[in-house]
């Protein structure tokens, strides 16, 4: 049987490389960016026959589009992966009420819409696996990014729930938190004073987040969990 995934968020960073995985370990994928062409160039990218879609994930419709897209050209999505994210990175005190909507809405509200889509598929074919890339912010909370920590603490509550909802069912939902991973969000942190703070003393790559997803993916007896790749940074904040 077909092993069909789609990756919102797969045109870049962290979800390029889980969707890199993935396609190397014999899934049919659908990439979703907002950006059409970042995410045929994607999925291109792959071994294999896969799909590029255009799709933003705060609105339902694109969402519903994209999964309708992908039934009819790969088949029924089983398994999901959230990797879309925006960050505006400032003191509540400056951040604007437009900054505030939008990274509720992609962040928290988009993973909330792509997965009442894709448990229609994985009831019916009894059974499916979720996961959604959190933060370790999300956690441990961090100065001048309270909102980018409300919607991906959220997005934990959220991801816990859901899994009580639907394990009978034989759908798993889990959640990877990274840390301080080499991503166009932290390109312009100042890395050589930050990893001081890491205790393996180094920024994650994007595939060590993606062997982490792919992990909580495929384990079967697994779900509710928060998993975080960080390099050991929780042990300090």
């Amino acid at each position: 049987m077909d092993k069909v995934g789609i990756v919102f968020g797969g045109s870049r960073g962290i979800g390029k490389a889980v969707a890199h995985l993935m396609a190397q370990k014999g899934y049919r994928l659908a990439i979703a960016s907002r950006n059409l062409e970042a995410a045929r160039a994607a999925a291109g990218d792959l071994q294999g026959n896969h799909l590029g879609l255009c799709c933003d994930v705060s609105k339902e419709q694109d969402v519903q589009n994209a999964f309708e897209e992908v039934e009819k050209n790969l088949g029924r999505i089983k398994f999901l992966v959230n990797a879309a994210g925006i960050n505006r990175d400032a003191l509540l005190l400056r951040t604007k009420t437009e900054d505030m909507v939008s990274q509720l809405h992609t962040n928290l509200l988009g993973s909330m819409l792509t997965c009442k889509a894709a448990l229609k598929h994985m009831i019916q074919q009894q059974g499916g696996s979720i996961v959604n890339i959190g933060s370790i912010v999300g956690l441990k909370g961090n100065p001048g990014q309270c909102v980018y920590s409300a919607s991906k603490g959220g997005l934990v509550g959220f991801s816990r729930s859901l899994a009580k909802e639907v394990a009978r069912k034989k759908i798993r939902v889990n959640v990877v938190a990274p840390g301080f991973i080499y991503t166009d969000m932290t390109k312009d942190l100042k890395e050589e004073e930050l990893k001081k703070n890491i205790p393996l003393g180094r920024f994650g790559e994007p595939k060590d987040v993606a062997h982490a997803v792919v992990f909580l993916l495929e384990t079967p007896y697994i779900t509710g969990h928060v998993l975080v790749v960080d390099g050991g940074l929780q042990l300090v904040l």
